[in-house]
Formats: structure tokens, sequence, C-alpha cells
């Protein structure tokens, strides 16, 4: 008895079926947990009544705060795009590595860079739910407007995703090549960079040796630029500039490393052997 030699038909490298199919899959997964709504509105809000009132605090004792009454409140909302982009998308990577769903997502059609559209698209859309209520409480609690930055927030915004989007997808690869073991990573890898960015303090202020070290974030040129429209009511283009091209780098890095690491991973059955 013979097998049967007819060849079959390839698939082809990208499809917007599939990609569309793993939005929808996670879209339902959050939609029909409210936990999950709920802990993306809690931690932004809660972080903007606490540093809110902090400033509140400090525009009776410090002139430097006192010249832009929204900074800190600025600073911890672009802060928030920047962690929850990140972490939404290594949470929903972690959770198909806890579901053990892995081996059979990627014994379907579905390519990796199908995966990672579609990771990125939620990541997306939880930050977008997630920093809604507190940008919108800003206003009555603080009198801040953070929507007064006009296109340097959309700017701000889209450049902290992408950022946060390149270390997520790095730190999707690292775990699943290691393993579960390693899945801490996707909690620390973002805090490593948040006291060389310049959130709440100009780059100035690190010592001489850091701050070449913080000029190769694309997050410290956009908490600069930030200042820059708080403090002297002009965007830099120079350093949205500087942002996009860096973001270009390190998101062309984090895809490159998480495809090897996939085939790295898949060569040695890891992708079914997702323990610790």
């Amino acid at each position: 008895m013979t097998g049967d030699n007819r060849p079959r038909p390839r698939t082809p490298f990208f499809s917007a079926q599939r990609l569309w199919a793993m939005i929808l899959r996670h879209w339902f997964l959050l939609r029909s947990s409210w936990p999950r709504i709920l802990e993306l509105c809690y931690w932004p809000t809660f972080q903007l009544l606490l540093w809110g009132f902090i400033t509140t605090f400090f525009l009776s004792h410090s002139s430097w705060v006192a010249q832009a009454a929204g900074v800190l409140i600025s600073a911890v909302l672009l802060w928030d795009v920047l962690f929850r982009s990140n972490l939404g998308l290594s949470l929903m990577f972690l959770e198909e590595m806890w579901s053990r769903n892995l081996g059979q997502l990627f014994i379907s059609p579905l390519k990796p860079v199908e995966m990672i559209g579609a990771l990125m698209v939620m990541s997306f859309l939880r930050t977008v739910i997630s920093v809604t209520p507190a940008a919108f409480l800003a206003l009555p609690f603080f009198g801040v407007w953070v929507f007064d930055l006009g296109f340097g927030l959309v700017a701000f915004f889209f450049n902290l995703m992408v950022m946060g989007w390149a270390v997520g997808i790095l730190v999707s690869g690292l775990v699943m090549r290691l393993g579960l073991g390693a899945e801490s990573i996707a909690w620390l890898g973002i805090f490593l960079v948040a006291p060389i960015s310049g959130i709440y303090y100009p780059i100035e202020v690190l010592p001489d040796w850091l701050e070449p070290l913080a000029w190769a974030l694309p997050a410290s040129y956009v908490f600069e630029g930030m200042r820059a429209v708080l403090f002297d009511q002009t965007f830099r283009w120079d350093l949205l500039a500087g942002a996009i091209l860096l973001n270009i780098v390190y998101l062309g890095i984090g895809i490159g490393t998480f495809l090897y690491l996939f085939g790295v991973a898949r060569r040695r059955g890891l992708l079914l052997q997702q323990g610790e």
C-alpha cells in the first residue's frame, strides 16, 4: 500500500485571516473576563491618584514642578503606556504558555510573524483601555488635561508603545527558549530601563557615564520631548526623530531575536515542553 504522494498546497507566508483569528481569540478572552478589564484600569488610575497628590504637594514646595503643573502626572501616564504595552504583549504570550497552547497553535498554519502581529494589536487595545480612564480623571482631580499636548501626545504614545513592543517581543522569545522558569523577566525587563529613561527628571541629572546609555533608549527622547512641550511650549522634532530611529532598530532586533529563538525552540521540541 503506497502513501499519497500528491504535493500538498503551500500556505502563504502571511495570512491576514490567520492574523485576524489570533486577534479575535485574545479579544474574546479579554472581553469575557471582567477581572482582566478591571486590572487593566486599576493600576493606571491608582498611580494617577498617588502621583497626582504628590504633585499637588510639590506645587507648593518646588519651583521646578510649579513651572508645569502637569509634568509628573503626564510622566506617570506616559510611563504607564510603556509599561502596559510591554506587559500586555508579554502576558498574552505567557497565557499561551501557561495553558500549554503554544505547540497547538504552531501545529496550525499560523506563522510566528502573524502571532507577533496579533499580540501587538491586542497590546495596543489593552493599553488604550487601561490608560483612558486615568487620562480623563486627571482633569477633575488635578486640573490637568493631558490632551493639551496635542500632536506631541500622539507621537509620545506611539513611540513608547513601539518600545514596549520591542522589549515584550524580546522577552517572549527568551521565555519561549528558557521555559516558564524565566517568566519573571516579563516584569523585570521594562523596569530595568526605568531609572535611566528620564521619566520624572531630566537626563542631565544622571551621572555622566550613564547619560550615553540613557540616550540609547527611545523612552529618554520621549520624556525629554514631553518636558520641552510642558516647560518651553516647544515640540522637539529632533527628539522625535531620535526616538523613531531607535524604535525601528529595537523593534527589528526584538522581532529578529524572537524568530531566531522560535526556530531553536521548534528544532529542540521546546514548543511542546514548556515547563519550568
